[in-house]
């Protein structure tokens, strides 16, 4: 890179260990094109707010909101995101200008004694901070009679859940995988469940980035960085939520998989695996499957589309309130 096109760059992120996990690596990124880099880190309300659900105070903008503050008073140049986080719809004016390759999407069981739900003392404690995990646990639990496990709100950073766990609050935890993996956890993870097991949410295991829409340079500084077959994919699971008003309320899980990767040009094969639970447990999870040749963000959204209308026709319920 020549000095001419080389940018100074502010990423703004969240303060906790694996927020500047992730802001550190994309700036390491950043360095090796050539560009200076620095870090203003933020507290969100998501953060502040540990006593109530997110479901009940605002949903997945409450992780975003001060980051998009600072890009757009000018003070940091792109924001770093757990693309799980970010709303399906970005307020006029910011784009989503980067997706990067895909850690391990999966939930993981975290346990200092159980090796998975089967194993857990009668009347045991699970946390989680999903509403998504908390109807997929309570269907596995059903299914094998143990209506004694008590799944309980788990909120805090990774760090902050792995010390309630540590100090006996709850008998096991569920986790994103990646977030462990991300920071060396990975001696915590007791199991991991497979898709077919626990369906992961929307764009679960994936980085995206934040910037103006008025940015053309920096959008056009972070295309080393971009992971197109992962950005398509997270496109078709990101477009169930939309079209189903997704939001922390809503236990909505939509995960793709390559059976054939796009290459040379040519579209792959993307399968999309959807569910939907009743937080009342009021009616059976719903599920839905679809797949399509997809090299285009139009052709992932399409696919996303479809499966979110097999998803309703399957039982279940649109959100009134959109993410």
């Amino acid at each position: 890179m020549t000095d001419a096109l080389a940018l100074h760059l502010t990423i703004a992120t969240r303060e906790s260990r694996l927020a500047l996990w992730q802001a550190e690596h994309v700036r390491a990124l950043l360095q090796a094109q050539g560009h200076s880099v620095d870090l203003l880190g933020m507290t969100t309300q998501g953060d502040q707010i540990l006593d109530r659900a997110l479901s009940k105070v605002g949903g997945k903008g409450l992780f975003v909101k001060e980051l998009e503050v600072a890009l757009e008073e000018g003070r940091a140049d792109l924001a770093v995101h757990s693309l799980k986080d970010v709303p399906m719809e970005l307020p006029p004016g910011f784009d989503l200008a980067c997706v990067m390759t895909r850690e391990d999407p999966r939930d993981a069981w975290v346990s200092p004694h159980y090796n998975g739900i089967e194993d857990l003392p009668r009347d045991a404690v699970v946390g989680t901070s999903s509403l998504r995990r908390m109807v997929l646990l309570r269907e596995r639990l059903q299914a094998i009679g143990r209506s004694d496990v008590r799944i309980e709100p788990l909120r805090g950073n990774l760090d902050t859940r792995l010390r309630k766990l540590d100090e006996g609050q709850y008998h096991a935890i569920v986790l994103a995988a990646a977030g462990l993996k991300r920071l060396q956890l990975t001696d915590r993870i007791r199991a991991i469940f497979e898709p077919s097991e626990m369906l992961p949410a929307a764009g679960q295991g994936a980085l995206g980035i934040e910037v103006r829409s008025r940015r053309a340079d920096v959008a056009q500084a972070l295309q080393p960085l971009m992971d197109m077959p992962t950005w398509w994919s997270v496109t078709a699971e990101r477009a169930v939520s939309r079209c189903m008003g997704g939001s922390c309320s809503m236990p909505l899980a939509a995960f793709s998989q390559w059976k054939r990767p796009p290459a040379d040009g040519q579209a792959g094969l993307l399968q999309l695996d959807a569910a939907w639970g009743d937080p009342e447990s009021r009616a059976p999870v719903a599920r839905a499957h679809g797949e399509a040749h997809v090299h285009s963000f139009a052709e992932a959204d399409a696919l996303g589309v479809m499966v979110a209308q097999r998803l309703r026709e399957a039982g279940a319920q649109r959100a009134s309130t959109p993410a």
